[in-house]
């Protein structure tokens, strides 16, 4: 498969996918930032550039990418990938509408990133989220992510979490 193409998950909604960002999606990906935001607030660690240019920043370098998840053609969620170090991938922007929180959306969602890492060769992930640990830490958790700390960032909790995809068993031919 290549990342360009629409992908449906393994046990999931059959009207779910997830697929390339397009340009028409920007409208979509503003508001499930802005939505995404611990008291309408961006982290004075981030300055969401990303977010105003996703076309630049995540398709300009091969190793890095960015998607969309969508139920019968509302966007519903996004994901990106960017490269940290030369082994190491970011996964960034992880959002999933309100109204689809507490569903598989994430899970997809994080599912598809990764296959793109193991694609690309990274060998460790890292992520970082704001949200409460409750709400998070059970899809890290099934991927295999580690909650390594948890840093204090002006007054928020920041979850730092980290994959050795070293360590994951190979996908078997044929799966």
């Amino acid at each position: 498969m290549s990342d360009g193409q629409n992908r449906q998950p393994a046990h999931s909604d059959p009207s779910f996918t997830v697929r390339a960002f397009r340009q028409d999606d920007q409208p979509h990906v503003n508001r499930l930032y802005t939505e995404g935001l611990l008291a309408g607030q961006i982290a004075p660690n981030d300055t969401g550039a990303d977010i105003d240019n996703i076309l630049a920043a995540y398709f300009d370098e091969p190793r890095n990418h960015f998607w969309i998840g969508e139920i019968e053609g509302q966007v519903v969620g996004m994901i990106g990938v960017a490269a940290d170090l030369e082994h190491t991938a970011e996964v960034r922007r992880l959002r999933v509408d309100p109204q689809f929180q507490n569903t598989a959306v994430a899970g997809m969602l994080l599912e598809t990133a990764l296959t793109h890492c193991k694609h690309h060769g990274y060998l460790k992930i890292v992520l970082d989220t704001r949200f409460d640990p409750d709400a998070v830490v059970t899809v890290f958790d099934h991927f295999g992510f580690q909650h390594t700390r948890t840093k204090n960032l002006h007054g928020k909790e920041l979850l730092e979490f980290y994959l050795d995809l070293y360590r994951q068993p190979r996908d078997q031919p044929g799966e």
